[in-house]
């Protein structure tokens, strides 16, 4: 039992490493690129000859890691195998980077490291909000199902308000506010869980 509490731990402590020293090195780079960083996709940090291209894809894939060894360390039904896909999910956008802009359709022509790159980023969030709704409906810890409740409170609406502005009306300041909430958001989450995680259990 004790073995078993003591590898919880040691997942979920490496996992907030792993998720916060990921999207810091996302930050830095988004910060670090051409243009205010607040407008355009994330994404687009990680394109081909931008600066710190490649760092912002190692983030990104660090973060994955850190979102799989959450799996690791949250066992609730159907939430381990969710966070298991959206670290796949998240490592395949990091490898594969969307083309100059993230263009998308309907708006503009896409490649197909377009459209791999954004289906990849879309299932993964859906992903990571059935895990959360998982964890809300399943965990026995109260603290996880409060962190999971706001999680999917705050995710849902989000989302759903990003896929229509980005259907809609294409890139745009819209779109741009609303993705930096959503992964603000989808971190936090991520960090929080790991850290509630820790904790030994009561007996």
């Amino acid at each position: 039992m004790m073995v078993g509490m003591t590898r919880t731990r040691l997942l979920a402590v490496a996992s907030a490493l792993a998720v916060t020293g990921g999207a810091v090195t996302m930050l830095v780079a988004l910060v670090a690129a051409p243009g205010s960083w607040l407008l355009g996709y994330v994404s687009e940090a990680g394109t081909a000859g931008v600066p710190f291209a490649i760092p912002y894809r190692i983030g990104l894939v660090t973060l994955a890691a850190g979102v799989a060894l959450l799996g690791a360390a949250v066992r609730v039904p159907l939430a381990s195998p969710a966070l298991f896909a959206a670290a796949g999910l998240a490592a395949v956008s990091g490898v594969v980077p969307c083309t100059n802009r993230c263009p998308l359709p309907p708006y503009e022509p896409t490649t197909p490291a377009d459209v791999v790159h954004a289906s990849a980023t879309i299932l993964g969030m859906l992903t990571l909000a059935a895990a959360m709704a998982s964890i809300w409906w399943y965990a026995s810890e109260r603290t996880l199902k409060h962190l999971a409740a706001v999680g999917v409170a705050l995710t849902v609406p989000l989302g759903g308000a990003l896929g229509l502005t980005m259907l809609l009306a294409g890139r745009g300041t819209l779109g741009a506010t609303l993705e930096r909430l959503l992964l603000a958001e989808a971190v936090v989450w991520l960090v929080g869980t790991a850290l509630v995680s820790m904790r030994p259990k009561s007996t």
